[in-house]
């Protein structure tokens, strides 16, 4: 339905969760699980990869529409690092709308994730025209 609100889909990220990121992307930067690297380069902590940000903004949107084959596009801003403390994690909050189809039949899904009241990134998705 255009112009509609989806619900938001909550995904706690914890420290854990990096070191397994890291293992299967490969990007084993030191930022992403040591808070003596983290900032030694100038972080305020440790912090989530921002592909594994936009994955999970990704995951949201396929439990929203129910295929990530509908997605015919993809981009992400991403605004500010995703901080995981070492005590709980971090919630990363992915929120979105749907937009009115445009003269193709395409929509697009503006969806943002959030940590707290920090913007994480901001993705914009197109979205297959429905089947008529």
């Amino acid at each position: 339905m255009p112009g509609q609100q989806l619900a938001a889909r909550d995904f706690k990220v914890t420290r854990q969760d990096l070191v397994r990121y890291a293992g299967a992307s490969g990007d084993f930067n030191p930022i992403h699980f040591s808070d003596h690297a983290a900032t030694r380069a100038g972080l305020p902590g440790v912090i989530g990869h921002g592909m594994l940000t936009m994955a999970l903004t990704a995951r949201a949107v396929t439990e929203w529409i129910g295929d990530l084959a509908e997605v015919l596009d993809h981009k992400t801003q991403f605004m500010l690092p995703l901080l995981v403390p070492d005590d709980g994690g971090a919630t990363l909050s992915v929120t979105a709308t749907i937009s009115d189809p445009d003269d193709a039949g395409q929509r697009q899904l503006v969806a943002e994730a959030t940590a707290g009241t920090t913007v994480v990134a901001s993705s914009r998705l197109a979205i297959r025209p429905a089947a008529r």
